[in-house]
């Protein structure tokens, strides 16, 4: 009985965290510490600052990799699925139920249309605030803005899709490497809870299984196809939240699963979600095959972002004292920067800005963002807003 408490408790708590923490994966990361560390004490300052090293080191999307780990140090492996069940719920359902309303709503006139556009003009002015706030964390110094330029470089000659995206990070962090970027100083190290290192070495095994088989089976298309897709994104993306974007663009637009409306659409309405951007995954399946494309591709994309962070945890302590591991991701953090600078411009500016008065409320958006300061779900509401007014009017 006890045991069944904790894990409820662990679920609520999530749960209360998935309705109410709005602004990303870093104003995700600042609610956990406020709500775990400061008042309930379930970690320790030390501990929690190695689960954020942590998840920012493996691909997939970091604060849900924080959630699923500070659910294992509570819970065990049970508490890992409850906190991320009740961290993730609320958002899917949202996403997933808006999808089936307006997911292929086209961008014509009237206030359906005007709203699709509004959500996509949102999406311009949210990249771009990423961005911003991104480059002067992960770019503080000259050497890593060189790494984030070459990034734009390799992704304007290349074809742009997930191999070109997988090669900037990764020369960036060879980079990084052999130049010793970035801080490597040796912190005090905290042992996390995690599972057995038999059981971590076989998430690592079937993580590669599904990442080297799922595209075998996609030639199948449907749900299969899906699957890959997501699975390919989660396993792929550094950074999380935003920086997911190119590669569901390459891997749902391209192949022509969802359209480039819809998928700017989808992405703006996901800024006014709480919880993790993500969720996003459920607008793209339910648009592409329907309820069981959303669950398939929400399973998909959260799923190698886990067992990473189960394959990860016993071995981490060790292995973050390293100063080749903090070199090596403060390229991979630097090229991640590029990557986004190059997707606002294509595909979101491109695909959203039609005219002067898009651009105009764009620039808005941004003034609210930035200097303003102001909640995203705010300036999602003024965009929907925005976007029929220039619709009808």
């Amino acid at each position: 009985m006890q045991g069944n408490h904790k894990l409820f408790e662990i679920f609520v708590t999530f749960l209360k965290l998935g309705l109410t923490s709005f602004g990303g994966p870093i104003a995700h990361l600042g609610y956990f510490r406020k709500e775990l560390v400061q008042r309930r004490q379930w970690v320790s300052d030390e501990t929690y600052a190695q689960i954020l090293a942590l998840s920012q080191f493996l691909p997939g999307p970091a604060s849900s990799q924080t959630a699923f780990a500070l659910g294992w140090q509570r819970g065990g492996s049970a508490g890992a699925m409850m906190a991320t069940l009740g961290f993730t719920l609320p958002s899917a359902v949202i996403m997933i139920a808006l999808a089936a309303w307006i997911g292929t709503a086209p961008p014509g006139p009237g206030w359906a249309g005007g709203l699709i556009a509004g959500l996509k003009i949102t999406a311009v002015a949210v990249v771009a605030d990423a961005v911003w706030g991104m480059a002067g964390k992960l770019t503080p110094d000259l050497p890593r803005r060189a790494i984030a330029l070459l990034a734009v470089a390799v992704l304007a000659v290349m074809p742009f899709g997930a191999a070109a995206q997988v090669c900037a990070i990764l020369a960036g962090a060879g980079i990084a490497l052999i130049a010793r970027i970035g801080n490597a100083h040796d912190s005090a190290t905290v042992t996390l809870h995690g599972p057995t290192k038999g059981v971590a070495l076989g998430c690592l095994a079937l993580f590669t299984i599904l990442l080297l088989g799922l595209p075998l089976l996609a030639q199948t298309g449907g749900l299969t196809q899906i699957a890959d897709v997501f699975y390919r994104a989660g396993a792929l993306v550094f950074g999380g939240g935003h920086v997911v974007l190119p590669l569901l663009d390459a891997g749902v637009v391209g192949p022509g699963l969802v359209s480039n409306d819809s998928f700017l659409a989808g992405y703006g309405a996901a800024q006014a979600m709480p919880g993790p951007l993500f969720t996003f995954a459920g607008w793209l399946g339910q648009v592409a095959e329907g309820f069981p494309g959303a669950i398939t591709a929400l399973i998909a994309i959260f799923l190698p972002g886990f067992l990473l962070m189960a394959a990860a945890l016993p071995f981490w302590s060790r292995l973050s004292a390293l100063p080749a591991a903090r070199h090596a991701m403060a390229g991979a953090n630097a090229a991640v920067v590029g990557l986004l600078a190059y997707a606002l411009y294509d595909p979101v500016y491109t695909g959203a800005i039609r005219g002067a008065d898009d651009l105009a409320l764009a620039v808005a958006l941004f003034v609210m963002l930035r200097p303003a300061r102001r909640p995203a779900w705010q300036v999602v509401i003024t965009g929907g807003i925005g976007g029929i007014a220039l619709a009808v009017l």
